[in-house]
């Protein structure tokens, strides 16, 4: 099947879907969330009135029945508004209910998926450690059988949602040998007598609640298990593939804005009589600007074009994530740099997407982590 470069009508009711919830309703939350570094947690309710949060998922699972592009639309417009409130979105629908929907029992999509679609239920993901990074099969967390289910030990850091989570998707491992084969995902009720969760304050994305886990002894009954099955970690690593396409979406949407708010700028700013976008410097800048943003706009919607053929494979999952997230990070820099004294100030929007760039430079895989990935595919061995 040939790739059409060209975005379906309902692509498009779902970015005029998207766009308008941003502006009539979520954007004036923004300022406030930014500030006091708590999310509106009503707003997953809304999510799921719209059918925002089960795009991704087939109708006779509860979801929209839409396609990945329609999944990366929505990343997109509510990065370009928020990338704290699109951050709280994705962890929530994607990286928390995802494996559910994968490989989980009917008794755990009845209780946790679909709670979770409507936004009834707020989810999130325990992967990262302290002392783990993005390398996965360092995981320490462990998971040891008792009666009736198991007890974890561990810990977890910068878990999005967390501190208002109502269940978190853990990885542990189940066997002491540090193979993949022993990491499994464990779906935890919380508050759990055993999970002593600390909200960490960011620098970027700060409406986005991010916290640190420290567990000790905790409980999780046998139907907790995801599947049913130990060694979920092929299905760990299928989750983050195609998140790395969604964050990649992420990050159009922040490159987007950054660059939307430099070419304002630019128009309205006189210095010696001429608009500062009519001097070559700066309007070199746009025009860099400009083909970066297009550039990776069509690597995301193709990475997306692969998840809805069933062909992504790591490696161009890593491409497209490497390239929108430096592309946000770049351009972003431009934007403040455009702006000159003012992109320092909170007046403007600049200085807090770049801020918030930063986030999937490093988040979801570095990007010296992206560069392994696509190193070893080509028969290296960094």
């Amino acid at each position: 099947m040939a790739l059409s470069f060209q975005f379906s009508s309902e692509h498009e009711a779902v970015r005029d879907t998207v766009r308008r919830l941003c502006q009539e309703e979520l954007s004036p939350l923004v300022d406030d969330a930014e500030e006091n570094e708590v999310f509106p947690r009503h707003v997953f309710q809304r999510w799921g009135e719209l059918g925002l949060i089960g795009v991704r998922y087939p109708e006779r699972d509860g979801g929209t029945g839409m396609d990945k592009v329609s999944d990366c639309i929505v990343r997109e417009e509510l990065s370009y508004m928020s990338q704290a409130f699109a951050t709280s979105w994705s962890a929530h629908s994607h990286l928390g209910i995802w494996p559910i929907w994968k490989v989980g029992t009917p008794w755990q999509r009845e209780n946790y998926f679909k709670p979770a679609l409507t936004g009834e239920k707020v989810a999130g993901f325990g992967l990262s450690e302290p002392d783990g990074g993005s390398n996965v099969r360092a995981l320490k967390t462990r998971a040891e059988r008792v009666d009736g289910g198991w007890k974890l030990n561990g810990s977890k850091l910068y878990i999005t949602n967390a501190p208002f989570a109502n269940f978190l998707l853990v990885a542990a491992r189940t066997r002491p040998e540090l193979k993949p084969e022993s990491i499994s995902l464990f779906i935890v009720d919380l508050p759990n007598p055993g999970f002593e969760v600390h909200k960490l304050r960011k620098e970027g994305i700060r409406a986005s609640e991010t916290g640190l886990i420290h567990i000790e002894d905790a409980f999780v009954p046998d139907e907790c298990l995801l599947g049913g099955i130990e060694g979920t970690y092929p299905v760990i690593l299928e989750c983050l593939s195609e998140n790395r396409v969604g964050v990649a979406a992420n990050a159009l949407g922040m490159a987007r804005a950054a660059f939307d708010a430099a070419k304002a700028y630019a128009s309205d700013r006189i210095v010696a009589n001429k608009r500062i976008g009519d001097y070559q410097a700066i309007a070199h800048k746009l025009a860099d600007m400009a083909a970066q943003i297009e550039a990776a706009k069509w690597m995301v919607y193709y990475g997306a074009w692969r998840v809805d053929q069933g062909t992504l494979d790591a490696a161009t999952a890593a491409r497209v994530k490497l390239i929108a997230s430096e592309t946000a990070l770049a351009v972003s820099e431009q934007a403040i740099r455009i702006h000159g004294g003012a992109g320092i100030m909170r007046e403007y929007p600049v200085g807090r997407i770049h801020r918030d760039a930063f986030v999937y430079v490093i988040g979801e895989g570095t990007s010296e982590v992206q560069r392994n990935i696509i190193a070893r595919d080509m028969g290296f061995k960094p």
